[in-house]
């Protein structure tokens, strides 16, 4: 039986530093950047993700080009 470990911070939170410290960046961008913390996040996560930070107002996400959207930090 395996124990289970807990994440840290929120994938979230994760999001947040990434967008402050680089300002924008594509849904892939942001999904490998995940991934690398937690293995088992996919795109369906993601989307759900995304769709509630815009929701409570932390980011902006808007289409590139068919299949590509951009995520930008909301400007207060």
């Amino acid at each position: 039986m395996s124990a289970k470990i807990w994440k840290v911070y929120p994938p979230h939170a994760i999001v947040m530093e990434l967008l402050e410290r680089k300002g924008s960046m594509t849904d892939s961008e942001i999904l490998e950047a995940l991934k690398d913390i937690y293995k088992d996040i996919g795109v369906d996560d993601l989307n759900k993700l995304l769709m509630e930070m815009e929701i409570y107002g932390k980011v902006n996400v808007s289409t590139l080009m068919r299949g590509k959207r951009l995520v930008e930090l909301r400007k207060k």
